[in-house]
């Protein structure tokens, strides 16, 4: 079972990814956390990521598909995997799509949680995160217990720049770009699938699990 997950910045397709992964005993895969894990790790693609990274470039397509297929290579990923955050653009699609035919694989699903911009600027700017542990809560859906405070730590919590409408805006703008575009390469390939996001958590889960099957 071999899914990305597509939607805007704060639709909610991380928190489905997690649960995706949890139901289906297969790895939730980020590009961030391929990033940590081989810089930490100190690998020859992990070294070259970090010297893009410490000079704050974006880390070229070809770098980042091959950190990628890397990951995809691991035991742990036999059964499927659920790619979120990645493929950003029509290219990483593209040469991933490459990388897998290579191996004699190929995607088989592209789950877009749809949700509009207005509902996602509206969403973000009620996230919060603690100071102290990164623990993330929102004032109307996940509150915590005491106002402003972090349930974990107890440390407080803040609105962070890039959940504040300016920047959620023009991190939509460049999403509706780069992004968008994925939906119709994935439709013609005939593996999109979309869901309400606009739904409860839950429900959207379900929608989910109607298409990928019990």
């Amino acid at each position: 079972m071999k899914i990305i997950m597509l939607g805007a910045p704060g639709a909610g397709k991380g928190t489905q990814a997690k649960r995706i992964a949890e139901k289906y005993g297969i790895p939730h895969i980020s590009t961030g956390d391929i990033f940590r894990a081989n810089i930490k790790e100190g690998t020859e693609l992990g070294q070259k990521a970090k010297t893009y990274m410490d000079q704050g470039l974006l880390v070229p397509d070809d770098l980042v598909v091959d950190l990628v297929v890397d990951r995809l290579g691991q035991d742990d990923c036999t059964r499927g995997y659920v790619l979120d955050g990645f493929p950003r653009t029509i290219p990483q699609a593209e040469s991933l799509d490459a990388a897998l035919a290579k191996l004699g694989e190929k995607m088989e699903y592209a789950i877009d949680v749809d949700v509009p911009d207005e509902n996602i600027v509206n969403r973000m700017g009620g996230r919060r995160a603690c100071v102290g542990c990164g623990a993330t809560y929102h004032v109307v859906f996940n509150p915590t217990k005491v106002e402003g405070i972090c349930d974990a730590c107890g440390e407080k919590l803040i609105l962070r720049d890039d959940d504040k409408p300016e920047t959620v805006q023009k991190r939509l703008t460049v999403y509706h770009q780069q992004t968008q575009p994925l939906i119709d390469y994935y439709n013609n390939a005939g593996i999109l699938k979309s869901v309400d996001g606009t739904m409860e958590m839950d429900d959207v889960f379900d929608a989910i699990v109607k298409i990928l099957g019990e």
